[in-house]
């Protein structure tokens, strides 16, 4: 894992390479979205392209996320683009340090690197009406480009807790996806704050090591067992050397996994085995009644995150671990505040509250035609965007990962995939029709979102009676596809030029094409 300094738990980044003046594309974020963006491009001919990351290396969140135990909830055959099958997974569910080699391995075989510039942060991107281009300035100088690509995903900025005090502890304290490897937590006295998908997987990794470690849930989240194992000789063997064994792998695990959808999205009672699986991992390590009612969730499973572990309930049953279910007070420069009073000394706090999933921080440095910033018109009436890839207002902007594209039982990448795809047929009829400028038509985007909200008045992520970071401030989900995977690709498979407006205008004259302005979800 790589080392960082307390004063600057971020990686460092070699000082990049000049930025060139202009690009037809620019993709911002080198993680999956960025490099499979960039990758696709190259394969279809378009070199005139740049990737910046400000981080040093491809990988995204799993270059950043180097906390102790850190790991996929995804199968590993799923977790892979499918362009790039990985032969030398090691588990069924992937370490972080194994995703991330197998990010910087695709990135150096596909022979795109020269066009990524590391330690490079995107500042501001302005839409130049006049031009018909993006202008971003980065901390390494401006780009225009014609075409701008946000990869950077929901899981990119940590989100830290608004707790009084906290900025005066004295200790040391960091968030999970910025972890500090120059502490060492032997024998220390240690707090965690929150116990969500990187808590769970922190939380034992550290338990044998402390002093004490005491566990602030807000929350108790329903755990499932994790089915993993390593695999075997012969498997690894034939992924490697038998055609269409491990395509056979990744089919089976991707049809298995979409048959969750239902329960999801319809009838919650289907996962009723879910729960009874949940429920019958707290009683296999939790013998003390007290603490298995305090992590046994009052919400039907489904409506947050299912997380999976072996391990969790164990390192919580630990003698030198305690759960506290009441609620943070404020932080002291020595200890934490609960509100019944009792104060705990620490020697370590550990933020572990998750990232700004429906308020993306880099929304709020993206100004489209009329000069606001996406953010401030996602701060009206909540995140969303057509398709989850554009935005009405902002003509050549297109997300990876953006509205309504999140998944609770399947592989993010399958829905990356389905975007490029969508990406590259934009740029194919804007390239063959002259075309400069495409955004989605307010009504198409409007349909469009009036539609997910309907389909998740009946989700469990609506129904199940606890409130989570699916949901935004107006109690709208804005953050999960609420649909099959297979639906998605499908819809996203060719870009409806019919539901934009398109703009051939040339920097000396031009018009405006005529758009179908009847525009509804597909």
């Amino acid at each position: 894992m790589t080392t960082r300094t307390s004063s600057d738990p971020r990686p460092s980044a070699t000082p990049p390479e000049h930025l060139p003046e202009r690009v037809r594309v620019l993709v911002v974020g080198a993680g999956f979205a960025g490099l499979g963006m960039a990758i696709k491009l190259e394969e279809a001919g378009r070199t005139d392209f740049l990737v910046v990351d400000k981080g040093d290396s491809v990988g995204g969140t799993w270059r950043d996320n180097t906390y102790p135990g850190a790991a996929c909830d995804v199968p590993s055959q799923l977790y892979s683009f499918s362009f790039a099958p990985n032969p030398s997974w090691s588990r069924s569910f992937s370490p972080q340090p194994e995703i991330h080699a197998y990010l910087q391995d695709v990135a150096r075989r596909s022979g795109v690197l020269d066009r990524f510039r590391f330690g490079v942060t995107v500042e501001d991107a302005t839409w130049d009406e006049g031009d018909q281009v993006w202008t971003v300035v980065t901390s390494a100088g401006t780009v225009t480009a014609a075409v701008l690509v946000t990869g950077s995903g929901g899981l990119s900025e940590p989100k830290n807790p608004d707790i009084e005090g906290i900025d005066g502890f004295t200790g040391e304290i960091f968030h999970t996806a910025r972890w500090n490897h120059d502490v060492d937590l032997t024998g220390k006295r240690v707090a965690i704050v929150g116990t969500g998908a990187s808590a769970i997987q922190v939380i034992p990794e550290i338990a044998t090591k402390v002093a004490h470690l005491d566990v602030y849930q807000r929350t108790a989240p329903w755990v499932m067992p994790r089915h993993d194992r390593a695999y075997t000789a012969i498997e690894r063997l034939g992924f490697r050397f038998v055609p269409f064994f491990q395509k056979a792998y990744r089919t089976g695990i991707y049809w298995g996994r979409e048959t969750y959808v239902p329960g999801f999205v319809r009838q919650p009672k289907i996962l009723t085995p879910a729960k009874t699986m949940a429920e019958g991992n707290i009683r296999k390590a939790i013998s003390d009644p007290e603490l298995a009612a305090k992590v046994t969730p009052d919400f039907q499973i489904g409506c947050k995150r299912i997380l999976i572990s072996n391990t969790y309930y164990p390192a919580l049953a630990q003698d030198n671990v305690e759960v506290i279910t009441d609620g943070i007070a404020e932080i002291t420069p020595t200890g934490v505040v609960t509100r019944d009073g009792a104060t705990r000394e620490v020697d370590c706090l550990i933020v572990a509250t998750g990232f700004f999933t429906t308020d993306q921080p880099i929304a709020h440095h993206i100004k489209g035609r009329d000069g606001r910033t996406l953010g401030d018109v996602w701060a009206e009436n909540g995140m969303a965007s057509y398709k989850g890839t554009t935005a009405a207002g902002f003509p050549n902007l297109f997300q990876i990962v953006g509205a309504n594209t999140g998944l609770g039982h399947s592989s993010m990448v399958f829905m990356i995939e389905s975007q490029i795809t969508y990406i590259l047929s934009a740029l194919q009829q804007m390239d063959a029709g002259g075309i400069t400028a495409v955004e989605p038509t307010a009504a198409a985007q409007a349909a469009w979102n009036e539609d997910m909200q309907r389909r998740m008045r009946r989700a469990v992520w609506s129904t199940g009676g606890c409130a989570s970071w699916y949901l935004d401030e107006h109690g709208r989900n804005t953050t999960l596809w609420p649909r099959t995977t297979f639906a998605f690709r499908n819809l996203l498979r060719t870009f409806d030029i019919e539901k934009y407006v398109v703009n051939t205008q040339s920097t000396s004259s031009g018009t405006t094409a005529p758009t179908k302005e009847k525009a509804g979800a597909a």
